[in-house]
Order: C-alpha cells, then sequence, then structure tokens
C-alpha cells in the first residue's frame, strides 16, 4: 500500500522535480508512511479485546464451562479496575489491583492467590502469543497462605451415616462416594449403562470432560443393585430424586440430602467433598503410592492430591515411637 502511495505522489510530481529529487522524496515518504502505519497498527492492537481470546483458548485446552466462567469474571475485573490495554498493564498496576482487592476485608489468602493465578495464566499467554515481550506477573510471587488441616470423616462417622440412611438410594450414594472418591459433579453425571457390575469399576467424566476409570467395593456393588431394582422409572441417570417425576438428581440435591443426615447425626459439616477427602487420606495413609491416588481422583497435578491427603497423626505418634525413641533406646544400649 505504502509503495503504491508513493508511486502516485512521484507520478504527480514528473514534471515538476528532477530524478533526483523524486527518489529522495521516494526514500522521505517510504520513512513516514512506514512510521504511521506501525504506530497505528499498535494503537489499534492494543485496542484489541484479547480476553475472548484467551477463553476459547482455554475452551479449546478442555477446560469447563463453569471455570471458563471463572476465569473471565476475574480478568474482565482487573481490566476493568486497571481501566488499561492488555499491553500496556505493568507489575505495579497489578500489584496495586490486588493490594486494593485484598483489603476488601472478607477476601481469603487463598482467594488472592487464585486471583493471581488466573492472571498469571492470562499474561503467559499473552506472551506466549507474542502479544506482549514479558508478563507483568512474574514478579509476583505466590501468596503465602497458612495450612489447615481439614477434617476427614472417621470409619465410626461412615457406619452411622450408612445405619441413619432411610433409602437404598441414599445408601448407595454414600457407599459410591466413599469408596471411589468421585466429586460430587461426577456422581450426578452418572448414568447406569456406566456401572460395570461385573469388574465393580465405572468410567466418570471429570473436570475438563476427561474420563477416568474408579472403582468401588463389594458392599457398594451389592446396595447400588438393590437401589436399581427398586426404581421403576426409566430415567437413565443413577441416581434420581425420590418423588416423580424422577428427575436426574442435581448437585444441590446431593448436598441438601447429606446435611440433612448430618443435622440429624448432630454432625459438623457433612458434605460431598469430605468423602473424597477421606478417600484421599485413607489410601496414602495405608500405603497406596501418590501416583496412583493422583490417578484415581483424577488429579491433573500431584501438588493437588498431596492437598487433599491429611496425614494421620497417630500414625506420626507411633512411627516416633518406631523410629525415634527406638533409636535413642538402642544407642544408650551401645554405650
Amino acid at each position: 500500500m505504502i509503495n503504491q502511495i508513493i508511486a502516485n505522489i512521484r507520478q504527480d510530481l514528473t514534471e515538476i522535480l528532477t530524478e533526483t529529487q523524486l527518489e529522495a522524496l521516494s526514500q522521505v515518504l517510504n520513512k513516514h508512511l512506514s512510521t504511521l502505519i506501525t504506530e497505528k497498527s499498535a494503537e489499534e492492537s492494543a485496542k484489541q479485546d484479547m480476553l475472548p481470546l484467551f477463553i476459547a483458548a482455554k475452551r479449546v485446552e478442555g477446560c469447563s464451562e463453569k471455570s471458563l466462567r471463572y476465569y473471565e469474571s476475574t480478568i474482565r475485573n482487573m481490566l476493568e479496575a486497571i481501566n488499561k490495554p492488555e499491553c500496556q498493564i505493568t507489575t505495579e498496576d497489578l500489584r496495586g489491583y490486588l493490594d486494593t482487592y485484598q483489603r476488601r476485608g472478607t477476601v481469603s489468602k487463598v482467594t488472592l492467590d487464585n486471583v493471581r493465578r488466573i492472571l498469571s495464566s492470562f499474561f503467559a499467554w499473552l506472551e506466549d502469543e507474542d502479544y506482549i515481550v514479558k508478563s507483568p506477573v512474574r514478579r509476583i510471587h505466590k501468596v503465602k497462605t497458612g495450612k489447615t488441616v481439614k477434617e476427614t470423616y472417621s470409619d465410626e462417622s461412615l457406619e452411622l451415616m450408612r445405619d441413619h440412611c432411610d433409602n437404598t438410594r441414599d445408601l448407595a450414594m454414600i457407599d459410591l462416594l466413599s469408596s471411589t472418591g468421585i466429586r460430587v459433579g461426577e456422581l450426578v453425571k452418572l448414568n447406569r449403562s456406566d456401572i460395570d457390575f461385573e469388574s465393580r469399576e465405572c468410567i466418570v467424566f471429570g473436570k475438563g470432560n476427561k474420563q477416568r476409570k474408579v472403582y468401588f467395593d463389594a458392599r457398594t456393588k451389592i446396595h447400588l443393585q438393590r437401589y436399581l431394582s427398586e426404581r421403576t422409572d426409566d430415567n437413565k441417570a443413577l441416581f434420581v430424586s425420590l418423588l416423580k417425576p424422577y428427575d436426574r438428581l442435581q448437585i444441590s440435591g446431593v448436598e441438601i440430602r447429606l446435611r440433612k443426615i448430618g443435622r440429624e447425626l448432630n454432625f459438623q459439616k457433612v458434605h460431598p467433598h469430605k468423602f473424597r477427602r477421606t478417600l484421599a487420606t485413607m489410601a496414602i495413609d495405608k500405603g497406596m503410592p501418590i501416583e496412583q491416588v493422583q490417578q484415581l481422583l483424577g488429579h491433573q497435578s500431584i501438588d493437588t492430591t498431596l492437598q487433599y491427603a491429611m496425614v494421620n497423626q497417630n500414625n506420626v505418634k507411633e512411627s516416633h515411637r518406631k523410629y525415634i525413641c527406638l533409636l535413642y533406646t538402642s544407642d544408650a544400649a551401645d554405650e
């Protein structure tokens, strides 16, 4: 386009300027027009909304729609607060935003670090796609969060919950959650056809619609078969409502049912995810390799698996007696 403009100008000035003058004019025009177009292109790039492109890229990677909505709202809030094009945002801008976000008072350090992590992913993508030279989040370090030991269900608590069930569906549901460690979102997506009773296994669709195989015990098999044999509906869902029209059970339905059982037993914080944490803790406590627990739970990162696995304090005490106390006793005997 630039060459065509210069050629037209030369044509118009052919009878006025010498060839040497026309050549000099061409060089000057080429220099300044090129600079002008480059600046205009950069300005248009800065005005372009990169967020939809990032969300589209994450969708292709297999992120769930729930995660995508969280990413989009988190990044959009940051962009509106800073009020700059993505390509012009600095580390200082982001530090200021995170500081303001934290000062709201109700934001935990875990939530703050989740925001930082999402922003880091966004700007890393901009860097990889050559929209920016370097991510401004690189110099913003992970937010230090205090580690809290989250509770798990004891064997006695699990038995009491089973005994308290007044229908076969709830009993089968508790057994399946406790023996497989699946997410509640995976539980409600299961169909009857997904269950292989002979092998005592089933295929679940986890985060990002990723498939994995999970396994259940003999007790779960018996209670599931009993529940399905009592069903009179033709819904393909594995778990349905207790009353007509027997719709597929939703996440909220599972949570409400478990909370009700917990209240009646005077248990604190009964919820589906606690079964998952209990399984992870028990598996590692009994010596199951962490890589296998990771596969069982469907975690992409092994660090996530380690967060779920809580060390049994009684075992720490026993190991101290076995290894430390025994060591001192042995040393004293040698002396």
